[in-house]
């Protein structure tokens, strides 16, 4: 049977699932808002889809699988207010569903250890939003539903490497502080995984083995780099976004045991030193 994933709000950790999926003969479709990213969709191989529900209906009802990526907003989650009847009308006849949370939803752990089982405590209106909308997803009936929360995505492209280069990267002190985070092939890794193997009802987080402070990050990103560190700045002297600064108040190790004993995946990447020493061998290795 020809298995087929509908990619609902396609962006940069979905592009690297296809690539795993399209080889195997997968049809893929993705959503977009930007009609701008047609061209780039099709460079994936993957058919573009408006965010509109009738040019996502003919699709939902016939995929085997569907991913959701499109996180809420203010308003709520912007793919239940589309189409959660249509999904809730297909959702004995889906293989999969999974749907890209974030490790956010824990909130602040004063930098111990969080698994799957921790309650969900989040500091920040954005963590909030996530825990309301895996609430919406987890309460639709036969639904075979994946929660995937995310660590720090960084991969090709998505990185401190620019920012070392201009001189824009800041090496932030708070103590105390850490944060995990995960390589995009790894997130796609287990996604894979998971739909091969599927648990519905199962929560997961992703992230790899070694949480760590953001400025030991940049550090070694510049050293890789053969530039000096840029200078240490205390927190409370950073300039930084408000986005930015919620994310310094929430301080946690998260736990990936789940993703091993049940989906048996080994991690590509498992610390982000040896994630960033592939990423600026694969820039140089194409320039």
């Amino acid at each position: 049977m020809e298995k087929t994933l509908l990619s609902l709000g396609h962006g940069y950790s979905a592009a690297f699932l296809a690539k795993r999926l399209l080889p195997k003969g997968w049809r893929i479709a993705g959503t977009t808002r930007d009609p701008d990213k047609f061209a780039e969709f099709h460079a994936q191989r993957v058919t573009p889809l408006l965010w509109d529900r009738e040019a996502i209906l003919p699709w939902l009802e016939n995929a085997s699988h569907v991913l959701v990526s499109a996180g809420p907003t203010e308003t709520g989650d912007p793919t239940l207010a589309l189409l959660k009847d249509d999904i809730a009308a297909q959702a004995k006849r889906l293989d999969w569903v999974g749907y890209l949370s974030t490790t956010g939803v824990y909130g602040d752990a004063q930098g111990d250890w969080v698994d799957e089982s921790a309650p969900l405590t989040p500091a920040t209106e954005r963590g909030r939003r996530r825990v309301r909308a895996e609430a919406a997803w987890s309460a639709i009936p036969d639904l075979p539903l994946h929660i995937f929360r995310l660590a720090g995505i960084y991969g090709p492209g998505r990185g401190p490497f620019s920012k070392v280069r201009d001189g824009t990267a800041q090496r932030i002190i708070k103590p105390g502080q850490v944060f995990s985070r995960i390589h995009v092939e790894d997130i796609a890794s287990v996604l894979e995984a998971s739909m091969a193997h599927p648990k519905p009802g199962t929560v997961y987080n992703l992230c790899d083995d070694d949480p760590a402070p953001p400025q030991d990050v940049i550090a070694y990103a510049a050293g890789l780099l053969g530039k000096d560190a840029p200078p240490e700045i205390p927190f409370d002297d950073a300039e930084l976004s408000p986005m930015a600064r919620s994310f310094y108040s929430e301080s946690k190790r998260v736990r990936n045991d789940r993703v091993k004993s049940d989906l048996g995946v080994t991690l590509k990447y498992p610390d982000y030193k040896s994630g960033l020493a592939a990423i600026l061998a694969d820039e140089q290795g194409k320039q």
